[in-house]
């Protein structure tokens, strides 16, 4: 009993730094193009496109909602916010690694704007869930934004401000979305990516709360 109490404590509390598993110096093997776009995974991509990174819950379906975009050049499912370089899978799930599952999106800003991607996380899950997401729990499913510029950051913060107003005006709690700049991604296996694809009838336990995110001026 102590065991499985101490493994569910794991699951929902981050790991310090010292706690965390060592991980390995080479990055995992992975697919080298997108299943669905055939764009390469790892780029290189077009000059002026931008990256944006976001954690919403199980990575199979939050990844399919930004590649079917207009505007999107690529997507990729892997782990960021944690500790532990170059995680499996199988490591992420633990807890000790300190990582959440997300998608990277590289988008032409001329055709979908990052506001419409903060949009589009927003509306797909429910951001008050803390160390959870429906069904799925532990600190891997985590709601996070991982900014890579400071307007990014800004943006991200603005429309977390304007949507907690929507959500606690319609009787849901607070935001625990993780917003921070972006340490390092590291790529899921090969078999995670666009897995939803591979697998149409897969795993998807996105759901949003039904509140429409307006998002300010100031982020579009």
């Amino acid at each position: 009993m102590f065991f499985l109490s101490d493994m569910l404590n794991k699951k929902l509390n981050l790991p310090k730094p010292s706690e965390a598993l060592p991980g390995r110096a080479r990055a995992i093997p992975t697919t080298s193009r997108h299943h669905v776009l055939k764009k390469p995974l790892k780029g290189p991509n077009p000059e002026g496109f931008e990256t944006a990174m976001f954690g919403l819950g199980c990575f199979w379906g939050a990844e399919r909602l930004f590649w079917q975009l207009d505007g999107v050049w690529v997507t990729a499912v892997g782990y960021a916010g944690g500790f532990t370089p170059n995680p499996t899978y199988q490591e992420t799930c633990t807890g000790l690694t300190g990582h959440t599952e997300v998608v990277l999106v590289v988008h032409d800003p001329k055709i979908v704007s990052y506001a419409a991607l903060l949009k589009l996380f927003w509306e797909s899950h429910d951001p008050t869930q803390g160390m959870r997401q429906g069904n799925d729990v532990g600190t891997t499913y985590r709601s996070a934004i991982y900014t890579l510029s400071d307007a990014q950051l800004q943006a991200a913060r603005a429309s977390r401000d304007v949507y907690q107003a929507a959500l606690r005006g319609a009787g849901h709690g607070k935001i625990t979305t993780e917003i921070a700049p972006a340490s390092e991604f590291y790529f899921a296996e090969g078999d995670h990516q666009q897995y939803l694809a591979k697998n149409p009838y897969g795993y998807c336990n996105l759901k949003g709360t039904g509140i429409a995110c307006v998002v300010p001026a100031a982020a579009a």
